[in-house]
């Protein structure tokens, strides 16, 4: 556990916001005021961590999905990172209204995508004018940026991993009301009660965020692994018993 929350300490997850920018609710996870700064009990962290890392094993291991939200451009190529290397969408450029609430619209929206990409990949571009063809690549590029990450979300994610819940706001109301489970990365100025599993912790620092994600990346990655040799598991015993 100390090595734990020595990684945590070096990252510099335990630095919260200015003492003038807190949000009461916070107060049992502050350890401290130093220099007019809020020091994060890291201890906190810790638990918030265990909870989220035992919950998505948990729910990674019966192939739920799990969605990464991060758009502050501290955020943005770590969230990208850390969900592709899991294996699951995310969102890291703009959170569109209705990604969850409105998710037939966004799916057809990714059928936009898929056809525009067919065209721009082959000869049939050719036979537009110059000016439709720079208006289908800024299209194109625009909707790459906003949907490339979710382009597998064939299905409601099962939890949203948020990084700053203030900022990501929106995400965090659609989740509510559908009723899709959050884990969030929450500094000193958010809001506890908004999310389900809170991690206490630094969402300014590159270096926090990104040993936070690896973090739960991690969690996402051994339940699915566990789920694999399960399903081994069981095959070899069905070999077994047809033998």
């Amino acid at each position: 556990m100390s090595a734990l929350v020595q990684e945590l300490v070096e990252a510099g997850v335990h630095y919260g916001h200015r003492a003038s920018r807190w949000n009461p609710k916070m107060r049992p996870y502050i350890y401290a005021r130093k220099n007019l700064i809020h020091i994060i009990d890291v201890r906190e962290t810790v638990r918030g961590l265990l909870r989220a890392n035992k919950y998505l094993t948990q729910i990674s291991s019966q192939s739920s999905l799990v969605l990464f939200v991060g758009t502050k451009r501290q955020a943005a190529d770590t969230i990208g990172r850390e969900a592709q290397r899991c294996g699951m969408p995310f969102v890291n450029d703009r959170w569109l209204g209705g990604t969850l609430t409105n998710f037939r619209t966004i799916r057809s929206r990714l059928s936009r995508l898929e056809e525009l990409e067919s065209i721009l990949e082959s000869d049939k571009i050719h036979s537009y004018s110059k000016k439709m063809e720079s208006a289908l690549r800024r299209e194109y590029r625009k909707m790459f940026r906003n949907l490339d990450g979710i382009r597998t979300m064939n299905r409601l994610p099962e939890c949203l991993i948020i990084v700053d819940p203030k900022k990501e706001k929106n995400a965090v109301s659609e989740a509510q009301k559908l009723g899709v489970a959050t884990v969030a990365l929450i500094d000193t100025d958010c809001d506890p009660d908004l999310v389900d599993l809170p991690i206490p912790g630094n969402d300014d620092s590159m270096r926090s965020i990104e040993l936070i994600a690896k973090m739960l990346s991690d969690a996402i990655l051994a339940g699915k692994n566990r789920a694999a040799v399960e399903s081994q598991h069981a095959n070899e015993g069905a070999e077994v018993a047809m033998a």
